[in-house]
């Protein structure tokens, strides 16, 4: 009994020795190997950022993630695994294995979840600003008037999209979209330039469009400054959206020829830019990609796609390449025909009646020679 009690003491103390061997090493290759000397290139491809964006994150970051320990892992270090992660979506063993890391797991784990809390905290409100002040607006409708596809009165497209996410213990069924699937219903707004100017990430998958917008911060804000007199300015949205003076939607359904049609053709051109940034922004950052699935609560889930935001601004504003993340999306504006008289005698009470005034009176301003097209047969 003694010696197989020995035996065992002999066995746990080798492996606390082998624990301390792997430390070392792995703190030596730390030291050995900086993964700022890599070429810009093979940076840009394994981080998606660039050295000199890196090391501005990592300043910004750093009075919070310096380690009391003369042993701590760096601040660089630490915000290239958090970078590294959303860029690949792989689990935190392997990306702790990297060559340039070699920390364990449950280190990445701590990373991940300190530099992602961080950028929720001092750099969302900064990078991701929807424009409040009549100025800022002026300046947004400036842009989406003189943008490759411009729709006039514009200040951003609106969107949702899907991030797959582990299925939660508390309240699952919310969270089971219709697709089958365990996910959060991201909303995004953005401008010509597929920059984010509002990010909402708080909701289950199984709550549509309508709902988060009606719900939305934004949405109070497009209502208030309507209400103030702001009368000519708008976001543009699909069909999922209901139709209000200060958010414009498609008129499906009708044929070639009518004003009706060439409206829908325009704004969804205009409103294509929302399905290039989700394929632009899921093809940068993989771990918010189809394929991937966010194993994480949904709370800290939706930091992650906050943080994912912040970097996607982050890299615009320095002017960063991203055709070889690029994900084209297109929109499918084949529209089945509808009865002009349906369209005529739908609800015509309160925000949705002088919305569909709005909507007349941009199409008698832009398409006035464009011929109604009547298709009663009688």
């Amino acid at each position: 009994m003694a010696v197989g009690f020995l035996i065992w003491e002999l066995m746990v103390l080798q492996e606390r020795v082998r624990q301390m061997e792997r430390r070392i090493e792995r703190r030596m290759l730390r030291d050995v190997q900086n993964p700022f000397d890599l070429p810009h290139n093979e940076f840009m491809h394994i981080f998606r950022i660039s050295p000199d964006l890196a090391m501005e994150l990592t300043n910004l970051l750093r009075p919070d993630l310096i380690r009391q320990r003369s042993t701590g892992i760096s601040p660089e270090i630490q915000t290239l695994i958090t970078i590294q992660f959303y860029a690949h979506g792989s689990y935190q063993r392997p990306t702790g294995d990297q060559f340039n890391f070699n920390v364990s797991q449950p280190v990445v784990s701590r990373c991940l979840h300190a530099v992602t809390t961080l950028i929720n905290q001092h750099l969302l409100r900064r990078w991701v600003q929807f424009p409040m002040t009549r100025e800022a607006r002026q300046e947004a409708r400036t842009k989406f008037r003189n943008a490759p596809q411009p729709f006039e009165g514009a200040i951003g497209a609106i969107d949702c999209t899907f991030i797959n996410i582990l299925g939660p213990t508390e309240h699952e069924e919310a969270f089971v979209n219709h697709h089958g699937n365990h996910s959060l219903n991201v909303q995004a707004i953005v401008d010509p330039d597929m920059r984010l100017l509002n990010i909402n990430s708080r909701w289950p998958g199984a709550r549509n469009d309508s709902f988060i917008w009606t719900n939305s911060p934004i949405r109070r804000a497009m209502k208030f400054h309507y209400d103030m007199g702001e009368r000519r300015t708008w976001l543009i949205g699909d069909s999922g959206y209901p139709l209000e003076p200060w958010l414009m939607t498609p008129l499906p359904q009708y044929r070639a020829g009518t004003r009706q049609f060439q409206y829908t053709i325009d704004l969804c051109k205009a409103r294509n830019v929302i399905e290039r940034f989700f394929g632009c922004f899921k093809g940068m950052w993989r771990c918010l990609s189809y394929q991937r699935v966010l194993m994480y609560d949904p709370t800290f889930a939706g930091h992650i796609v906050n943080a994912c935001a912040v970097l996607h601004n982050m890299r615009l504003h320095y002017r960063l390449p991203a055709d070889d993340f690029y994900v084209e999306n297109e929109v499918n504006v084949d529209m089945p025909i509808q009865d002009v008289g349906q369209a005529e005698n739908e609800i015509r009470q309160g925000p949705r009646a002088i919305a569909q005034r709005i909507q007349d009176q941009i199409m008698r301003e832009r398409y006035g020679y464009v011929p109604e097209v009547n298709l009663d047969p009688n």
